[in-house]
């Protein structure tokens, strides 16, 4: 019977054996290199394309924010006004004065520097006999979105708020049941409502 003396025969091997394959420090420094080209040609379409979804990320926040603000007056049963100011950039959420003795938190929101924001009024008055709908358009200078506890946006709530970046516009509007916005992404021409 013959014995395999595993020891030897491996140490045999071992010394047959060459260098190591490895990497040289040139081979990384060209893959480095390739790497740097690469993301320098990459990133500047990216950042554009980032730059050129400002509008569509703030519509979407903005309609999240609507949302959020019909779920805030029908859970405290108090009307809730999100004013807009276009001229500034920003809009928030406060409960409507007057309803509640506690206040509640405001939430207010910037809109990117690059993205301007239009609010158009409606033009022709509804009435509705629901005391909640007592409230103008407008509360001084700013648009004013009211969110009812019943679930419905009152009727001089704007009808539409155009998000515009360069040539693109993204609008929200309201729908015909006056319950919520939705986003549009070919808005109707002023005056097609």
């Amino acid at each position: 019977m013959k014995r395999l003396e595993i020891g030897h025969r491996q140490s045999a091997h071992n010394s047959k054996a060459g260098p190591r394959a490895a990497f040289t420090l040139v081979e990384l420094v060209v893959v480095m290199a390739i790497m740097v080209v690469v993301i320098g040609v990459v990133a500047p379409s990216f950042k554009a394309f980032l730059r050129g979804r400002n509008e569509a990320n703030e519509a979407e926040r903005f309609l999240a924010f609507t949302r959020y603000g019909m779920g805030r007056a029908v859970g405290e049963g108090v009307p809730a006004d999100l004013r807009i100011n276009v001229i500034q950039g920003w809009y928030g959420l406060a409960a409507a004065g007057g309803y509640s003795e506690t206040r509640t938190n405001d939430i207010w929101f910037s809109v990117d520097k690059d993205v301007q924001m239009k609010v158009w009024q409606s033009s022709s008055r509804m009435t509705q006999s629901n005391s909640w709908t007592v409230v103008s358009g407008r509360r001084g200078f700013l648009p004013v979105i009211r969110f009812q506890p019943d679930g419905f946006v009152s009727d001089s709530s704007p009808l539409r708020i155009d998000f515009v970046q360069g040539q693109k516009t993204i609008a929200i509007l309201l729908n015909a049941s006056h319950t919520r916005y939705e986003i549009n992404l070919n808005p109707p021409i002023r005056g097609r409502f």
